[in-house]
């Protein structure tokens, strides 16, 4: 049995989808960030290498040993939707962006990726794991793992709200790999 301890990175702030496009986290609530530090078990601390993710594993790494940046835990890949607004998408592809998000599965949106390529490309990174690991990474990363915890369809998942620097936990079983997976926590800010 081990844990993943998953940390959505800080607030980007931006108004728009920015799957893989690299924008900073906003790193500013110290306080925060310290309580969240504080939190977190003496563990491997992993992110994906988008900077959001890397500077805010950065800042509650404190004395935890660090693995290489992974770029299998990145957000989703939005595609030509990247930098749009959810007005802007839309207006442009309403039918099909409805579709992304209410039933996701193998659709994706144009040049994108669906949430099946989204939630293979992160079991591979996470299947690669051992023992317990802080994962700082993405909403999307997070829901497709909480997908797993939970064993509930991709749209339910994607009603859990995980909000920046939240912490989400989950245990695996000594079956994980057969589905043993439980969520003991989800989107908790430590006191």
């Amino acid at each position: 049995m081990n844990h993943l301890y998953l940390v959505r990175h800080g607030p980007t702030h931006a108004k728009s989808f920015v799957g893989w496009t690299d924008v900073p986290a906003d790193l500013s609530e110290t306080d925060k960030i310290a309580r969240l530090e504080a939190a977190l078990p003496h563990a491997p601390i992993i992110s994906s290498d988008l900077s959001r993710a890397v500077k805010t594993a950065d800042a509650i790494q404190g004395a935890k040993p660090r693995l290489p940046h992974d770029p299998r835990l990145r957000e989703t890949y939005f595609g030509a939707w990247e930098g749009l607004t959810w007005a802007q998408i839309e207006a442009q592809d309403g039918a099909l962006a409805r579709k992304v998000f209410e039933t996701p599965g193998d659709t994706a949106p144009p040049e994108g990726e669906s949430w099946n390529t989204l939630s293979a490309r992160v079991a591979s990174a996470v299947d690669a794991l051992t023992g317990d690991v802080i994962v700082v990474a993405h909403m999307g990363v997070i829901m497709s793992l909480l997908q797993k915890a939970l064993n509930c369809p991709p749209f339910e998942a994607l009603g859990h709200e995980i909000a920046p620097l939240s912490l989400t936990v989950i245990r695996r079983n000594a079956d994980w790999k057969s589905g043993g997976w439980n969520a003991l926590s989800i989107n908790h800010f430590p006191e």
